[in-house]
């Protein structure tokens, strides 16, 4: 770190989701989507948790105008609840395929976003709402198109 840049005070996102199928979230997410098992612990009471990987974590916050012309884009209507979980792939249209043979419901298929990106939306196993998208241009060749930069910029 540079003295100008403060040490990052949060080092790991884990989003934590209930499942009352345990084992239909565990093939579906581990198995069928590809997440690698990071750590697995149990307790009491059959009490267990599967800590899978999922790559690098961002959390994007969008205004309500943003949510809803995100789901005009991705499904053509107002479908999302209040937190959705997205997962960047290799092949979006391959990867929809496999999820939904592994029996997550297709809300809609990959679709070509503004943003440049083969989005899909798929009600997936513990109650979760998720994206599956391809990013189709590099972050360079994103910034030169309209509606594109940082919340700094606004």
């Amino acid at each position: 770190m540079t003295a100008e840049q403060p040490a990052p005070v949060v080092r790991q996102l884990r989003l934590v989701v209930e499942a009352e199928d345990y084992e239909a979230a565990v093939a579906f997410f581990r198995d069928a989507l590809g997440l690698p098992e990071e750590a697995a612990f149990s307790g009491d009471g059959d009490a267990r948790v599967l800590i899978l990987d999922a790559g690098r974590a961002t959390l994007e916050i969008a205004n309500p105008a943003q949510k809803r012309m995100i789901d005009e884009v991705e499904v053509g209507r107002q479908v999302a609840p209040r937190i959705r979980v997205a997962f960047e792939v290799d092949d979006a249209r391959a990867t929809t395929a496999r999820l939904v043979a592994a029996g997550a419901a297709e809300i809609a298929p990959p679709t070509l976003t503004p943003w440049q990106s083969l989005n899909s939306r798929l009600e997936a196993p513990a109650d979760l709402q998720i994206t599956v998208f391809e990013e189709l241009r590099t972050p360079e060749e994103r910034a030169g198109l309209d509606g594109f930069g940082t919340g700094r910029d606004a």
